[in-house]
């Protein structure tokens, strides 16, 4: 392990079937007025919604509702918590749903007091709190996995007009107080939205997975979760209702990405960049922007860090290497991989998510270059990458 670094994650986790049940004694901790938050109102058909509340009523708490929340929240709506949440002078919110749900609430959370703009304070700028600010205190029960938002800072908001969509980490002060996690939750979702969160997970691990060069401790514990995720993905779409594999794919996406498997890496994150860049010019749904790029995106730096490449395929895919060289390896790791994404059904290319020719430029031009992974890109390559997603 590389580096100094100190760990710290203050998220509770109650994690099963009968999970609900705790809600009530965290509410304890907290004031009378709840912010509820929610989306398109899918809770409320699967009786999610309905728990809830129940419990928020036993608990005598004053709920104010917040629904409608996008897939990919917009900073109009994040506009709205911000000035609702203020209003009411709310003492919690409340983010029942997936990613998209959570991360919105964390981005009302330190908006609804905050004084200046907080679309360019916190994501373009990439600026913090202001210290003493009053930052809502927010809770959280899972019915989508995949971003890990659940355990996690990160905050993810898009602006249609600028044509970004730009993520902040936080720090711990900003992350869930708690979060209910019953596998249970996630049944009634779509298959579609099921698998583009599988490949949310997979895209959380290896973008942490191929970065840096000494042999450390999180890298282990990386392949291991792959190496579950993929058994659990082919047992969930067989059966979407598979209880064991729901709960191991639940499981995986908050370790995947609750800071742990950073500590000693610098990260890659530029599937990332380029998934965001094109979510905010189409509007397509996260995983599936990740699965569309990331198998050209690291045949393209595949021989810049060829070394966990070959490690990848032997660890992940036991890929046997007898009388293969390393390039022969690592490819085959690749095409396992691709492999495994057609097998779960996750979209292999941009153009069906409505990338054209005459909308790559803004992409690129929206597309963040890190220097964390094993190749720095420039503009043009990216260029390339998504012209060969296509």
């Amino acid at each position: 392990m590389l580096g100094n670094f100190k760990y710290h994650n203050p998220t509770k986790l109650y994690f099963g079937e009968d999970s609900l049940k705790y809600l009530k004694r965290e509410l304890d901790s907290y004031g009378k007025k709840i912010l509820l938050t929610y989306g398109g109102g899918s809770i409320k058909t699967n009786g999610i919604y309905e728990s809830v509340v129940s419990v928020l009523k036993e608990c005598n708490k004053e709920i104010i509702e917040l629904s409608g929340v996008p897939a990919n929240p917009t900073v109009e709506k994040l506009y709205e918590g911000a000035a609702l949440a203020r209003e009411n002078n709310v003492d919690l919110i409340l983010a029942v749903g997936g990613g998209s749900v959570i991360d919105y609430a964390k981005g009302v959370s330190v908006s609804a007091f905050c004084e200046e703009d907080p679309w360019t304070k916190y994501y373009l700028n990439q600026g913090n709190p202001d210290k003493g600010l009053r930052i809502v205190p927010v809770g959280c029960i899972l019915t989508m996995v995949g971003t890990g938002s659940e355990m996690n800072g990160g905050s993810v908001i898009t602006n249609h007009e600028q044509k970004l969509k730009i993520g902040k980490v936080f720090g711990s002060e900003v992350m869930p107080k708690f979060t209910i996690l019953n596998p249970l939750y996630t049944f009634s979702v779509p298959q579609r939205q099921m698998v583009a969160g599988i490949f949310d997970i997979m895209s959380h691990l290896m973008e942490q997975y191929f970065s840096n060069e000494d042999d450390n401790t999180t890298d282990y514990i990386a392949e291991g979760l792959m190496r579950s995720l993929i058994s659990s993905s082919l047992k969930a779409v067989e059966d979407n209702h598979n209880y064991e594999a729901r709960s191991n794919i639940m499981w995986c996406a908050t370790w995947a990405l609750n800071t742990l498997l950073k500590m000693g890496k610098s990260g890659d994150w530029e599937v990332h960049m380029i998934g965001q860049a094109m979510g905010a010019v189409t509007d397509a749904t996260h995983g599936m922007t990740l699965a569309s790029v990331s198998l050209p995106y690291y045949k393209h730096i595949m021989n810049d860090g060829l070394h966990k490449f070959v490690r990848f395929a032997k660890a992940v895919w036991e890929v046997n290497g007898a009388g293969k060289s390393d390039v022969e390896i690592a490819n085959e790791g690749l095409n396992k991989l691709e492999e495994w994404m057609k097998t779960i059904g996750v979209c292999l290319h941009s153009s069906e998510l409505g990338v054209t020719e005459e909308n790559i430029d803004d992409i690129v031009k929206g597309t963040f270059l890190l220097n964390g992974g094993y190749r720095t890109l420039t503009a043009e390559e990216v260029k390339q990458i998504l012209r060969e997603s296509m």
